[in-house]
């Protein structure tokens, strides 16, 4: 298995950092392929502007067009082209980061916004009356695995169904529904580690041997059961789910869960 780690945390010695360096060594003593993109380390860039697509960029810029045309021509910026080489090369992405005000840090959004470029991670197969581009289970990224690993500082409860965060599933949808699932991934049930800033030392050897676990059964996890958007599930053009196919006691994000 060839694996990217994308790991987002400007403290090295953090937990984080922990998680991050215990998937390399785990991994590769397993025998795996381990690549790392240490965002913070590489300085990463975290914006999209005119530098990304070139003097071929529109007078007003137009990102989707812009960023499309830029792909088509082999012009994006070294470092993008850098990490979607990555994610080709990729079995299995894990993302490490802290879940800070609800959502991933800036650089990682920034990792996406210029790394999942118009015609690599969206705008890509047949739009027609009957599909709608290859998205939500097709794509580029298609036959690869995401796994999203993440530290929060507020209590199990306070995640939950009724917890004033709101579930844990819902606050992670956008991300993995809306950024790994669009362009093909399938994505594995999270690895959420519950009031991180409270952990001690003498609880990060339970915690390793957790992690170490879903580490190590990462090809036989089942992924999340998202729809897939040309499944048959979806009326054209409006893409809503048709009717009957509701599961009972599912609104809002989980329409989009198979039974």
């Amino acid at each position: 298995m060839k694996t990217l780690i994308v790991y987002a945390h400007p403290e090295p010695k953090s937990l984080n950092g922990s998680l991050k360096d215990l998937a390399v060594s785990t991994l590769r003593t397993a025998g795996h392929e381990v690549r790392v993109s240490d965002l913070y380390a590489m300085n990463w860039k975290a914006v999209v502007d005119r530098a990304d697509y070139g003097p071929a960029a529109f007078d007003r810029l137009k990102v989707a067009l812009d960023s499309g045309r830029a792909f088509d021509a082999g012009t994006l910026t070294p470092d993008v082209l850098a990490e979607q080489e990555k994610l080709l090369w990729a079995d299995t992405v894990i993302f490490q980061f802290p879940l800070w005000w609800f959502t991933m840090p800036a650089i990682l959004k920034g990792w996406v916004d210029r790394v999942f470029s118009a015609h690599f991670a969206y705008g890509v197969g047949e739009y027609s009356d009957t599909r709608f581009g290859e998205r939500f289970g097709e794509g580029t990224l298609a036959g690869r695995k995401a796994l999203l690993s993440v530290t929060a500082g507020g209590s199990e409860p306070h995640y939950s169904d009724r917890g004033i965060n709101g579930p844990i599933e819902d606050l992670l949808f956008p991300i993995q529904h809306g950024i790994l699932y669009y362009p093909g991934m399938e994505v594995l049930p999270p690895f959420v580690l519950y009031g991180a800033d409270r952990l001690t030392d003498e609880d990060y050897p339970d915690i390793a041997k957790a992690w170490t676990q879903r580490l190590l059964t990462l090809e036989s996890t089942e992924p999340i059961a998202f729809r897939q958007q040309n499944s048959g599930d979806y009326e054209l053009p409006s893409l809503r789910l048709k009717e009957g196919l509701e599961p009972q006691g599912r609104t809002s994000f989980g329409l989009h869960l198979r039974d």
